[in-house]
């Protein structure tokens, strides 16, 4: 059973899948705000970052974020050259409901103003993304935290203090919360002292992350119907399909999408720009009775394997959620984890997932706070 299809059936038997909610912050924030008093740095400035940063900062809690690459944002990069409308080169689609900006920002004083469009089973952003979401209301209050161009490569938590040996130098911490790519770890990149539990060692080691690869190709003229979606692929070991890119945006482009990952990359890995582009016109002249090639413009594309500090998709969707939640497991109350990797084990990987876990690092860091002065 995947993450999506266990979703669909909680919803169908009215189920309440238990994520850790803002309302279980809110009150955190009320009450133990003044009980932690170290220092908290966080490793990775995707949404799980992001998102923990800035609840650590609506609770006046010293924090520092490290990013390996000079941007933040994570898998959530768009490009915005290419139309009028951000082209989310990662995460795209909003797997929950619309409430979830509410529960993200945390802060009823704040008028949102995001629009979206229902693109079944989810929904979708108009001329806006995730990244727009978190650089608009999560990122200007936390931007001066934020230290660019800074590699972890250990995590020393014997002591009193953390240490924290980076490219930068080293710095010291009472708290830490990791969130980087699964492959990060899976690579070794960051060495833990003492190391890792056996049992968290070898759910890293095992775990099958998709490669990951998304491409968009804009017509001169509409040979589609309007949100078509064209699944080429769907399986354990990969997912593929073609779909209305500019589907709900305020644009007269024809763009259409391909989304990939998992084995089906391999056909796009290696290829040069013009090659990409040979290869996908024939395949859309093949699903579009050869209407492809003779209305082609231009294309981008995005081959997350080759970005240094993220090096693949995400995480399955035929994962075992035993082992998603062993991932998101805390140790010794010193070092947590926050991201799309590391949840609960009730769905993983999505934007919306990802900022949860972040509350639940940093309940976590609270909740063990309050007992040890209790």
């Amino acid at each position: 059973m995947t993450r999506k299809e266990f979703i669909k059936i909680c919803g169908l038997l009215g189920i309440i899948v238990p994520f850790h909610t803002s309302c279980v912050t809110s009150s955190l924030i009320n009450h133990i705000s003044s009980k932690f008093e170290g220092k908290v740095i966080i490793i990775g400035a995707g949404a799980g970052g992001l998102s923990a940063g800035y609840l650590l900062d609506q609770l006046g809690i010293d924090f520092e974020i490290l990013e390996a690459s000079s941007d933040f944002g994570g898998r959530m990069k768009i490009n915005t050259d290419f139309a009028e409308f951000p082209i989310p080169l990662g995460a795209e689609w909003i797997e929950t409901k619309g409430e979830i900006f509410s529960e993200i920002l945390n802060d009823d004083s704040v008028q949102l103003d995001i629009k979206t469009i229902k693109d079944s089973p989810d929904y979708k952003f108009v001329n806006s993304s995730w990244f727009n979401f978190y650089e608009k209301y999560i990122v200007p209050s936390i931007l001066d935290k934020i230290v660019f161009n800074s590699i972890v490569h250990s995590i020393n938590y014997s002591e009193e203090k953390i240490s924290v040996s980076t490219s930068q130098g080293l710095k010291l911490a009472d708290k830490v919360i990791v969130s980087v790519p699964l492959k990060i770890l899976q690579a070794g990149d960051i060495e833990f002292t003492p190391g890792l539990s056996k049992d968290k060692q070898s759910v890293i080691k095992n775990a099958l992350i998709w490669d990951g690869f998304k491409a968009f190709f804009e017509f001169s003229n509409s040979f589609y119907d309007s949100g078509f979606e064209k699944i080429i692929e769907n399986s354990k070991t990969q997912q593929k399909i073609f779909y209305d890119a500019s589907f709900g945006q305020d644009s007269d482009k024809n763009i259409i999408g391909l989304f990939s990952v998992g084995n089906s990359v391999d056909k796009y890995n290696s290829l040069s720009k013009s090659q990409l582009r040979d290869v996908v016109l024939e395949e859309l002249d093949n699903l579009f009775s050869n209407h492809a090639t003779s209305n082609y413009k231009k294309h981008i594309s995005q081959n997350w394997n080759k970005e240094p500090f993220i090096r693949g998709g995400y995480l399955t969707d035929h994962a075992d959620w035993k082992e998603v939640r062993t991932l998101s497991e805390s140790i010794k109350n010193k070092v947590y984890f926050a991201g799309g990797e590391y949840t609960d084990g009730e769905s993983w990987v999505s934007v919306h997932t990802a900022a949860r876990s972040a509350k639940k690092a940093v309940d976590e860091i609270l909740l063990n706070t309050e007992h040890k002065k209790t």
